[in-house]
């Protein structure tokens, strides 16, 4: 191992929680990457997570901190249904960069599965596993029963503490004597150490919860846990949601006190007109998936020759609104008004936008704004 290799692997062993990063050039915060895997017209999955691994590569080369793929499922412009296998082909790819799930949707899953999945994630890329937590399908209610094989999908949302505390027991191999579980042990995990001649690791993925309310804020408080909002699609919730993650906060072994990310719309171009075509042509896809017509993302040309209606033209005013977009030095302002505002610990940026070339493009001259270091 390379002198810089291991002085990159202590410097991850001693961050004790693998959570706080380091904001780099003139950035407020740590920025990070959340990625849809995003699929559009005229191109196929494929391509798609081609454009995955580049976009990670470039975010690791550029110092963001971490880079999370988001549980989408039944739509067509997504192609994140298995968070832990596109994180195995990321982790594979890169070398620093933290990877994690934002996130998987608990009540979609066997708490023991999500333990050994991310365990073996853990075992593959020590001390660069996030495991960010949300309790909403990830789609539609039909889909959500078919993932959760009940007619009543909306249990497994309600059941969320329960398989919460499950699976941190799972990932912490620790369930109390004379509990059902007691004998049952997530691999890759703790357990191994137990084992004649087994060594402990020294690490496990810190359990992140994420939310567009104040359900997961005020949960992640009383927990003590990092809390990640979704402002780039629930906008008007984000400072109550992190006002009363803040005010439930209670301290942990985790945690001393609070961490709060935010995800955000944002995508910089070297012309404005061209940012502005590609926020257009997400907008139109999020319309389609608001009215039941998922699709894949359309192409700027689509967008630009479609006609809206009146009620669809007031969606596009408000949601364009909220998407940080622009020229380099317009994002960077923005994003700076964004985090004096809302006081967020971190900035996760998404560009949910149909041209590859152009979201990569974005990445790099957000980096260049803020003078984060180069490739």
């Amino acid at each position: 191992m390379a002198a810089d290799d291991t002085r990159d692997a202590e410097d991850r062993t001693s961050d004790s929680d693998g959570i706080r990063g380091t904001a780099h050039g003139s950035a407020p915060t740590p920025l990070s990457v959340l990625d849809l895997v995003t699929v559009s017209a005229g191109s196929t999955s494929t391509d798609a997570l081609r454009t995955s691994v580049a976009l990670s590569r470039l975010a690791e080369s550029r110092g963001f901190h971490r880079y999370w793929v988001a549980e989408h499922h039944s739509m067509p412009g997504v192609a994140s249904s298995s968070p832990a296998v596109i994180l195995a082909h990321l982790a594979a790819r890169t070398d620093r960069i933290r990877l994690g799930s934002g996130g998987v949707m608990l009540p979609n899953h066997a708490p023991l599965v999500i333990a050994e999945q991310f365990g073996t994630l853990e075992a593959m890329a020590p001390g660069r596993i996030d495991l960010g937590l949300g309790r909403a399908p990830g789609t539609d209610g039909a889909t959500a029963a078919a993932l959760r094989r009940t007619d009543r999908p909306d249990e497994g949302a309600d059941d969320f503490p329960r398989q919460l505390a499950e699976l941190t027991r799972f990932l912490d191999d620790d369930f109390p004597d004379g509990h059902p579980y007691r004998r049952i042990h997530a691999v890759p995990g703790p357990v191994q150490a137990t084992s004649p001649g087994g060594v402990q690791s020294p690490h496990r993925p810190p359990v992140w919860l994420l939310g567009s309310s104040g359900y997961s804020a005020r949960l992640a408080g009383l927990l003590g846990l990092p809390f990640a909002f979704a402002h780039h699609f629930s906008a008007q919730n984000t400072i109550p949601a992190l006002d009363l993650y803040r005010e439930s906060f209670k301290p942990s072994e985790l945690l001393s006190e609070p961490y709060a990310l935010i995800g955000v719309s944002a995508l910089a171009a070297d012309e404005e007109r061209v940012a502005r075509r590609e926020v257009k042509a997400s907008v139109l896809s999020m319309i389609r998936l608001r009215t039941g017509r998922p699709g894949l993302v359309p192409s700027p040309e689509e967008a630009e020759a479609y006609e809206f209606s009146p009620m669809e033209l007031d969606f596009a005013r408000s949601w364009s609104s909220n998407v940080v977009h622009g020229t380099p030095d317009e994002v960077r302002a923005g994003l700076d008004d964004l985090q004096k505002r809302t006081g967020a610990d971190e900035l996760m940026i998404t560009a949910n936008t149909p041209t590859a070339g152009v979201r990569l493009r974005s990445f790099e001259l957000i980096a260049d704004a803020y003078g984060l270091p180069a490739a």
